[in-house]
């Protein structure tokens, strides 16, 4: 069956409540554990049922946001999401409870108890307002991304066709391409700024009625962080700073050298050669066709996976209008099928796509087996450690879509993800800041921003653009907005994936082993604990980062750049 035969049907959510409500009942009173798991069985199908339509609505929304039955139907959602996630919570006040969670316990094991456990302090009844207008925002700026219509080039471009202007080698056609865009959020700056504005206010107001002094506490629960806290986050940016930091900094003044610039302008950093980046050679069917010859050939697991996704028309990747920005994988519980949404714009980052999304949609597909849900995807820092080492194990087949530019890809992709580091932490210390201060005002909390990318970024130079000047470059920045405290998460995760990149120098197979070994865990374990499965080291080990940097700058040395430029 196709995607689009995916049957989606409004839930009706009065009669899903009297039915979960029944199941917990019975739960409750269950005289055995052997009975209680079974009705355990009944639940999660009945919350697959649910999230199985969101999941198509959401999809199908994202993929066209001025469809306006979808649109309905996101609204639906919108307003209806936290009642579901009531019905969740009663059922994990109930797991918590039982008598028999021994028994439940040791057939399920620890990380399902774990999440329960954070769940529960994320939710009370009085925040069901309040959760309603974050998701009514949230959708509001995904849908403002998505109206953006650029006049450029003849035509109206989306922030997605705008990329590869971006990236052009003639460097009036980048500063054109780069204020045209910018101009879309200088255009709305007033709706980025009242969207947000009443987002960190929201989510105080939810934090403060949780109990919490503010959302930071509720943010990292919600990511479901048993394991590491906000003050380990703060010594991990830190060595981004002190160790990461330098080495991106000379990488950007070794950039600018290869441009034959004296300093790189905000309208210069995406291109890294003189040349031109390189870009995929051929059409986006060329590109999938080159992906299943490479998923046949890196393992019959990924080979089984990608025929899977394939038949079943499980990947939306090329730009149009009205279309979400960004990209993502989601899953799909009652069709057991991952789906990867993209744009598509004829640069690297189509690969890219292909490599980090489909690092996502194997995990779960190798992890949909498990009997309860919350294990079908790790918490977010371990799944991005899957997206991003998919990147590394798939460098021996990039002559396939790069031909002759296969090794200029290469570089530049592994100076692009230290390049990231920085920028990440830094996304990370501005959410800590906001919701320690939830009452900055937009103008301060641009200045906030402009102030930790002069301390992570320091080559940063935005010429004579007022609004980046100010401040406004992270309103671009969807997880700020949709995902709070989301973003760290790459980073740690793209610590875990240099080491996964360093062992399968040394013996591929045996990395690839640990990996798939990794992606079937799922999230059955902590993020800390996966790590370890893994046979990785804690990107919270300062070690790691000296290993890692001694690793990069070899590599990096031993790179002729006037081949690449």
């Amino acid at each position: 069956m196709h995607f689009s035969n995916y049957q989606y049907t409004r839930p009706d959510v009065d009669a899903l409540r009297k039915r979960f409500l029944v199941l917990t009942d019975s739960f409750e009173t269950s005289a055995n554990a052997e009975s209680q798991m079974e009705i355990m069985q009944a639940i999660n199908a009945l919350r697959s049922e649910f999230e199985t339509n969101y999941q198509l609505c959401s999809i199908r929304h994202s993929i066209d946001t001025r469809d306006a039955f979808y649109n309905a139907e996101q609204d639906f959602f919108d307003e209806n999401l936290p009642q579901f996630e009531e019905l969740t919570s009663i059922y994990y006040k109930a797991l918590l409870h039982s008598q028999f969670r021994n028994a439940i316990e040791s057939k399920f094991g620890k990380q399902l108890f774990r999440i329960a456990e954070m769940q529960m302090r994320v939710f009370i009844p009085e925040i069901m307002e309040e959760l309603v207008q974050e998701n009514k925002l949230s959708t509001a700026y995904q849908e403002l991304i998505a109206s953006a219509l650029i006049p450029f080039d003849g035509s109206d471009k989306t922030l997605a066709e705008m990329v590869p202007y971006l990236r052009a080698t003639d460097r009036n056609i980048r500063e054109e391409a780069s204020k045209a865009r910018w101009d879309f959020f200088v255009t709305h700056e007033q709706e980025f700024d009242s969207i947000f504005d009443e987002l960190v206010k929201t989510r105080n107001t939810i934090a403060n009625k949780l109990g919490f002094k503010h959302f930071v506490e509720v943010g990292y629960l919600r990511m479901l962080r048993s394991d590491y806290t906000a003050g380990m986050v703060a010594e991990f940016r830190e060595q981004i700073l002190q160790q990461i930091v330098p080495l991106a900094t000379e990488l950007k003044s070794q950039q600018a050298k290869r441009l034959g610039l004296p300093s790189l302008k905000y309208f210069d950093e995406a291109l890294l050669f003189k040349n031109g980046n390189a870009d995929p050679k051929g059409s986006p069917e060329w590109i999938i066709n080159n992906g299943k010859k490479m998923y046949a050939e890196l393992s019959d697991e990924t080979n089984a996976f990608f025929n899977f996704m394939l038949d079943h028309d499980l990947m939306d990747l090329e730009a149009k209008k009205g279309k979400a920005g960004g990209g993502y994988c989601t899953y799909i519980s009652g069709y057991k099928s991952p789906f990867i949404f993209s744009n598509f714009n004829g640069t690297s980052a189509d690969i890219d796509v292909l490599t980090h999304e489909v690092g996502h949609a194997f995990q779960v597909y190798m992890s949909r087996g498990f009997e309860v849900p919350e294990y079908y995807w790790p918490t977010s820092d371990a799944a991005e450690i899957h997206s991003m080492s998919m990147e590394y194990f798939a460098y021996p087949w990039m002559d396939h879509f790069f031909l002759e530019e296969a090794d200029k890809y290469r570089y530049a992709h592994l100076v692009e993800s230290l390049l990231f580091l920085p920028y990440g932490v830094a996304v990370d210390e501005f959410q800590h800041h906001i919701y320690e201060k939830p009452d900055l005002t937009p103008t301060e909390r641009k200045t906030l921003w402009r102030n930790i990318e002069k301390k992570y970024l320091p080559l940063k130079d935005y010429d004579d653009n007022n609004y980046l000047n100010a401040g406004g470059f992270w309103q671009t920045q969807a997880h700020i907005y949709q995902s709070p405290f989301y973003y760290i998460d790459y980073t740690l995760a793209q610590m875990c994936a240099f080491q996964f990149w360093l062992k399968a120098q040394k013996n591929n197979t045996a990395a690839l082993h640990d990996y798939v070994q990794l992606c079937k865990a799922g999230g059955s374990r902590s993020f800390l604990e996966l790590v370890e499965y893994a046979n990785l080291k804690s990107p919270f080990d300062k070690n790691v980062f000296g290993d890692i940097v001694v690793a990069l700058r070899q590599y990096l040395k031993g790179v002729d750049e006037g081949k690449l430029n």
